[in-house]
């Protein structure tokens, strides 16, 4: 199509105060305006079969993205990788402290997850929970404010890595595996409250051989409760492969007479269509179902952990190269005309001023005053008295 005069001098005007390094932002804006409407609405990709376990069928194996969606999964898991790398910088300088797990490498779990689920469905979770907090609401800045243990973080700069909440988000959970018979309760809510809602009970591959995850199984199994349980398997649990942890690594048929898939973790399409089977075969009144998420953490398991005394450093480069969960859905994106390269550019920049921010604030705002230390211990704040004192009444903050 020929340009007019005058938009040929519009270009032409822009251009120039480009060389004047002025105007990219206008340029971004043309780019916008003439390129957007020819990218592709949405379209169908294939995803790798699902293995299944006491099951009739199986999830799709083509799902049908959106532009939109696209755009929105590619900036949530962007979003959640630098926020972790952030992480990461924070505690080498030590204004992060204690126990921080990071969760960068595993995107495609937490986003894909919540692609299958309603924001109405409940989440449960180990300590390897900054994603997840994410997805459930609650902003990068009261994230990263939590970590560095200021009075803006989510949990009032009392919780930590390991503990944070939102709407129908019970949170990391430091004690391993202790959060899947919790899950497992609030699927029971579910059903006796006769809600249409189900419940997400996360854990990994080292806390899998734990006891009480068996028995909630079996209590979940007999009352047939809307529990999707999902180890997010990443190989290596604390230190350890599976192969040396486990008997079976099969995590999907642990749950022997409960029905089971795997699926490839590290892409956010396969996830998705997954916890969707899940969910839909939950709500319909047949579950509880246990999900095996195939995926890999690129940190070690906590930052005290170099994470490569146990596995390679090429063996690492190679999964980033190969099965990067934001790669494959970047890649996915450009292939099949649903973004341009200057567009995911724009949001990666957008992303990075966003963790800029927030890393800002959470090393500026102010900590909690060590008077609150002993408060919300009780819902309602009522005083805690042992044989009538109140040990910590006479704490005062001096800074």
């Amino acid at each position: 199509m020929l340009l007019s005069l005058n938009s040929m001098r519009k270009m032409l005007t822009i251009i120039t105060n480009v060389l004047k390094g002025s105007a990219s932002k206008n340029v971004a804006r043309v780019v916008a305006a003439r390129t957007y409407a020819d990218f592709t609405a949405e379209a169908a990709f294939d995803v790798k079969k699902c293995d299944t376990h006491r099951l009739d069928d199986a999830p799709p194996t083509k799902s049908v993205l959106t532009r939109e969606d696209a755009l929105k999964y590619y900036r949530t898991m962007q979003v959640i990788r630098r926020m972790e790398l952030k992480a990461d910088q924070l505690y080498k300088q030590k204004i992060i402290r204690g126990f921080c797990h990071l969760y960068d490498g595993q995107e495609a779990c937490a986003v894909g997850i919540e692609a299958g689920i309603k924001p109405t469905d409940h989440l449960i979770t180990a300590y390897r929970a900054h994603g997840y907090t994410y997805t459930r609401g609650v902003s990068v800045r009261e994230i990263l404010a939590e970590l560095t243990g200021r009075r803006g973080g989510c949990a009032k700069g009392k919780g930590g890595s390991m503990h944070m909440y939102a709407n129908n988000f019970y949170g990391g959970n430091g004690i391993v595996g202790a959060q899947v018979p919790l899950g497992a309760g609030v699927a029971l809510a579910c059903k006796y409250l006769g809600t249409d809602q189900v419940c997400v009970s996360l854990y990994g591959d080292g806390a899998a051989n734990q006891g009480q995850i068996f028995e909630a199984y079996n209590m979940a199994s007999l009352w047939k409760l809307p529990c999707i349980f999902i180890c997010e398997n990443n190989k290596y649990a604390m230190g350890t492969s599976v192969e040396r942890s486990s008997a079976s690594t099969e995590y999907y048929k642990r749950g022997d007479v409960i029905p089971g898939l795997r699926v490839d973790g590290m892409d956010i399409l396969c996830v998705k269509e997954a916890t969707k089977y899940a969910a839909d075969l939950c709500r319909a009144g047949k579950g509880p179902i246990v999900m095996e998420l195939q995926t890999y953490r690129y940190h070690g398991h906590s930052m005290s952990d170099p994470g490569v005394s146990y596995r390679t450093r090429d063996e690492i480069q190679e999964v980033r190269s190969k099965s990067d969960p934001i790669s494959l859905l970047k890649d996915r994106m450009l292939a099949n005309n649903m973004a341009s390269v200057e567009e995911l550019k724009e949001i990666d920049v957008q992303v990075r001023k966003e963790i800029e921010e927030a890393a800002q604030f959470a090393t500026t705002d102010p900590e909690p005053p060590l008077e609150e230390l002993c408060n919300h211990i009780f819902y309602n704040d009522a005083p805690l008295e042992v044989r009538g004192t109140l040990p910590w009444a006479k704490l005062k903050s001096v800074s």
